[in-house]
């Protein structure tokens, strides 16, 4: 497969009614062969009703969806080589992990003892070893996650689609299995598109970022480019943590947020604009910058987390240093590092 997936003004009307309203409108974008894309957005934004149109479980109103060139807009799932891993795993309860995993292939017409021979191999691929004979109710939730990664395996398929894989495990299990699936994707060439609503899964995991708001494509790009650099206040706020401020630009690309300078990367027209900035973007205890008085103040381990009052309104910042905690009531400066600040625009119209 050489050219992974390719969306072409694709959108997705549920009904006949041609006054329902579109979940999605007419994006466009490729997920280049061997690459892993992560679609994500809030609820309701259209990323499950993507991922559904690249397996075939939804047919598109309109437009052209492409999979190594080959037009596959109007073929179903069995025609389109594609597995999908499912939020709940889909495992069968009365049939054991390698019956489970050879069930495709089975289904396929691959004879019992082939199946279960490459069954036992995909098993191994994910580090399930001597739980051939185990059903599902006797695996943990993790155990459960991979012997679904493993059934979606054997059948080398030529793209892999994930839907919320990870939404019901534990923090500690989450990052184990994305780091997983991450190293298998990579190991195997596979070309993966990836449906999930958390941030940091889709940096951890991701070599492209398709974010989606209300049925359009609000931006993509790389997961450092969207998280230093987003295009609008909703990808701001959407990637990671941020604070939004109004601030002004003055003749010569200057901009000035309060009592604050800033530069920007690219030049823009004198006017209003606002300025996203990351908690860990404020520097503390700066010689130079905006008065702040501590609110609260939050220990977390590896970090402190700090509500100042400042001129420009109320700060929420992260500060790694643990060896010089401010207690409420404390007072000091705050200045703005060139990481983790984005000027965007009042209103941006997202586009597909």
């Amino acid at each position: 497969m050489n050219n992974g997936i390719e969306f072409r003004a694709v959108t997705k009307r549920y009904g006949r009614d041609a006054s329902a309203p579109l979940a999605v409108k007419g994006i466009s974008f490729e997920v280049p062969a061997g690459t892993l894309t992560t679609i994500l957005g809030p609820s309701g934004c259209g990323k499950t009703t993507t991922l559904r149109m690249i397996a075939g479980l939804e047919s598109p109103t309109s437009g052209t969806i492409l999979m190594g060139g080959r037009d596959v807009t109007t073929l179903g799932p069995g025609e389109r080589n594609v597995s999908m891993m499912f939020q709940s795993y889909a495992l069968f309860p009365h049939m054991d992990v390698v019956t489970n995993v050879a069930y495709g292939l089975r289904m396929s017409g691959v004879n019992k003892a082939d199946a279960r021979a490459r069954a036992r191999e995909a098993l191994r691929g994910v580090g399930l070893v001597d739980f051939d004979e185990r059903l599902p109710s006797e695996l943990s939730g993790g155990q459960q996650q991979r012997v679904a990664l493993a059934r979606a395996l054997v059948l080398e398929p030529a793209v892999l689609l994930f839907d919320e894989p990870l939404s019901n495990l534990d923090a500690r299990l989450r990052r184990e299995m994305r780091e997983e699936i991450r190293s298998l994707q990579q190991r195997l060439g596979l070309t993966v598109a990836y449906v999930t609503h958390d941030q940091s899964e889709a940096l951890a995991v991701s070599d492209q970022i398709i974010v989606m708001d209300h049925g359009v494509i609000a931006q993509r790009g790389s997961p450092a480019t969207l998280y230093g650099s987003p295009e609008s206040e909703f990808v701001a706020g959407f990637m990671g943590e941020a604070m939004v401020f109004p601030a002004m630009v003055e003749p010569g690309g200057r901009v000035s947020l309060g009592p604050l300078t800033l530069s920007t990367r690219h030049e823009m027209y004198s006017g209003v604009v606002k300025v996203a900035v990351r908690p860990e973007a404020w520097q503390i205890g700066a010689a130079v910058g905006i008065e702040a008085v501590v609110r609260k103040a939050s220990y977390l381990g590896n970090c402190f987390e700090y509500t100042f009052d400042t001129p420009l309104g109320p700060v929420f910042a992260v500060s790694p240093d643990l060896s010089r905690p401010l207690a409420p009531g404390a007072e000091t400066r705050l200045a703005l590092g060139s990481h983790g600040v984005s000027v965007v625009p009042v209103a941006s119209d997202a586009t597909g």
